[in-house]
């Protein structure tokens, strides 16, 4: 057994942080069942030039340069959707999913929308991306305006993966949402809705902003804080009556430290639920031969998590990461809009 093969057996869910369909066929083989996309993976996959036939057929057709970005991000999504079809079909859409990431712009700043305005756009555009599609599911974000959207794109029939959540107050507000939209479905038993915590920014965070933590509780608090949560999901959702595992995704889990094993993050979770590992990560815990066991419902012993409830404001971390993670959403879209301008000179 390989160390993803024994992730995949403790029973988690291993969807890969990329839609390279490169990548997605080897991760395929070591057991990934998923996948996700952003607009960074999308311009990765556009630098390295082997889609620039792909830009010069869009451009062709007529599209301008931000037309080309979704043209470009709708095939590559749809690849890894072929690829896991099958394992969606044969968990009867409880695994096999490919996130799509809206527009990301809707966040920017500089276009002062109002939560209101967001969430009008963020339905349309999740019906619009999410028609005639069995395994996408749409990656909404954990903004006032995404929030406010959860509930009729999950009454409308789509699979949503709520991304940008840092903390239990957002989680919550999400979980709310999508569940009063499950509630409105007379199909209940095909909802799908997950919950995108990050972990590895807030162990980032903490290391700058609560420098005072002991060597034992810093490096731990995206840990404490994703299972903390991963409990809370289970409780609530059991017994409601869904066929489908209503999950969260523990997503960043690539080590930001030289110093900590790649495995720290993944092997952390393992057990349950599902776990977004870029390919990077995935490629080092396969490399070091680790047999990984279930940890999932291990805790750091009280001290550490009393410590780390005393000194760490989550208000503040939340705060900071969300604005953070807003500039880190939208302008790598931009990014990429930019790249394709570009290459379309070139190609």
């Amino acid at each position: 057994m390989t160390p993803l093969q024994s992730l995949a057996a403790t029973g988690t869910k291993v969807w890969l942080d990329s839609v390279d369909p490169d990548l997605i066929a080897s991760n395929r083989a070591l057991g990934a069942t998923g996948a996700t996309s952003n607009p960074i993976i999308i311009s990765d996959l556009l630098k390295t030039g082997r889609f620039d036939s792909d830009i010069a057929a869009f451009s062709k057709a007529g599209h301008d340069d931000e037309a080309i970005a979704w043209a470009m991000t709708d095939k590559l999504v749809k690849q890894a959707q072929d690829v896991f079809e099958p394992v969606w079909r044969e968990t009867a859409g409880n695994d096999g999913w490919v996130s799509f990431e809206l527009d990301p712009l809707l966040e920017d700043p500089a276009r002062s929308l109002s939560a209101a305005e967001k969430a009008k756009r963020y339905i349309e555009l999740g019906k619009k991306w999410a028609a005639g599609h069995t395994n996408r599911m749409i990656k909404v974000p954990a903004t006032d305006g995404g929030l406010l959207a959860l509930e009729e794109l999950v009454a409308a029939g789509i699979a949503v993966n709520v991304t940008l959540i840092f903390s239990e107050r957002q989680y919550i507000a999400a979980r709310d949402g999508c569940f009063r939209g499950a509630m409105r479905r007379t199909d209940k038993q095909n909802v799908k809705t997950v919950y995108s915590i990050f972990v590895s920014r807030l162990d980032v965070y903490t290391e700058k902003a609560t420098p005072d933590l002991s060597p034992a509780a810093q490096g731990q608090v995206g840990i404490v804080n994703a299972k903390k949560i991963w409990r809370l999901n289970r409780e609530f959702w059991a017994g409601k009556g869904f066929a489908l595992q209503q999950e969260m995704i523990f997503a960043s889990t690539g080590t930001k430290k030289k110093e900590d094993p790649a495995w720290k993050y993944v092997e952390a979770f393992a057990g349950s639920d599902i776990e977004t590992n870029p390919p990077a990560t995935n490629a080092a815990v396969e490399a070091s031969g680790r047999i990984i066991a279930k940890h999932i419902d291990e805790m750091p012993p009280k001290e550490v998590l009393n410590e780390i409830q005393s000194k760490v404001d989550m208000g503040k971390l939340e705060e900071t990461l969300m604005r953070e993670g807003i500039s880190k959403f939208a302008d790598p879209h931009m990014a990429l809009i930019e790249l394709i301008a570009s290459k379309r000179g070139r190609v």
